[in-house]
């Protein structure tokens, strides 16, 4: 059963006269027929009483023509809603992201965003790593909110901040004092670290490894506040970046010594999914910004 079988059935029957509503479809009549015909034997049963050329829905062609008409009705608010939702000035972006980049970051993107686009939705979901990368692998979100090396070779890239890392100590530990540390001045301190399932964990690993060094960790926590508040407890130093929710009272924020200590966050999407203009724009919007950031250093 073909969509356009119905939309000539319902012209048919609106017209009770075959060669009318061929002239209204464009088609021969022959052809008109024809449809008509095999939508009746697919179905097993005549749908019009036929009188020459001109026709009639019998009783079976009323209940069927009912349901026709809810279906194609339904078809076209459905076509209509998936136009307005993918509109680029009036669509809905689906985002995905870490928890601790809704404190700060994720807000004001959002909130920039919808000062030149105001009539643009956002439908967003928060989660640790594991949560947002099933809930992007599985389409649920066109974009996601992450750090660089949660990243794969079907999946585009643009940075959207660069964060400054430092070691994190408690205003008691001995090191509170320093100006600056070495990550090899850690040997020994016991590490407040993170679980696979944080998004930092894997670009702290990354950098340990660059620098030939590797800290075991006393405590792995399940995400950075619990890092900075076990830290604050006394029980351990960590690395971390200096974002609002993580910046408590009784915490010092030592510089690194070492170069190349920081956390990439970007907008990341798959090549090989579709993206709505909606989002599209979005995409835009953060590669501009970075060109604008960029061109005014």
């Amino acid at each position: 059963m073909e969509l356009t079988q119905l939309q000539y059935f319902l012209t048919v029957a609106r017209l009770q006269h075959m060669t009318s509503a061929s002239k209204a479809l464009n088609i021969t009549q022959p052809a008109l027929s024809h449809a008509i015909s095999k939508l009746e034997n697919e179905l097993g049963i005549p749908l019009f009483e036929r009188n020459g050329r001109n026709v009639e829905l019998n009783r079976y062609g009323r209940i069927f023509s009912k349901w026709v008409e809810e279906a194609l009705n339904n078809l076209e608010k459905g076509k209509q809603e998936i136009e307005e939702l993918s509109n680029p000035d009036h669509g809905v972006i689906h985002i995905s992201y870490l928890n601790i980049l809704g404190i700060d970051l994720v807000p004001a993107l959002i909130r920039d965003y919808q000062i030149t686009n105001p009539n643009v939705r956002f439908d967003l979901t928060q989660g640790n790593l594991g949560d947002i990368n099933e809930h992007f692998d599985k389409g649920h979100s066109d974009l996601m909110i992450t750090s660089r090396e949660s990243t794969i070779d079907n999946h585009e890239w643009i940075v959207i901040q660069k964060t400054p890392l430092y070691i994190v100590v408690s205003d008691q530990h001995p090191f509170a004092n320093r100006s600056s540390l070495s990550l090899f001045d850690l040997s020994g301190e016991p590490f407040v670290g993170l679980k696979n399932n944080c998004g930092l964990k894997a670009t702290i690993t990354s950098r340990f490894e660059n620098t030939g060094f590797m800290l075991s960790s006393t405590f792995d926590a399940e995400d950075l506040p619990t890092v900075a508040g076990f830290i604050k407890a006394g029980l351990g130093v960590s690395v971390l970046p200096k974002t609002f929710g993580l910046m408590l009272d009784g915490l010092v924020w030592v510089p690194i010594q070492e170069e190349g200590w920081e956390w990439e966050v970007g907008l990341k999407w798959r090549k090989d999914r579709y993206i709505s203009p909606a989002a599209k724009r979005f995409i835009d919007y953060i590669d501009f910004r970075n060109v604008s950031a960029f061109s005014q250093k």
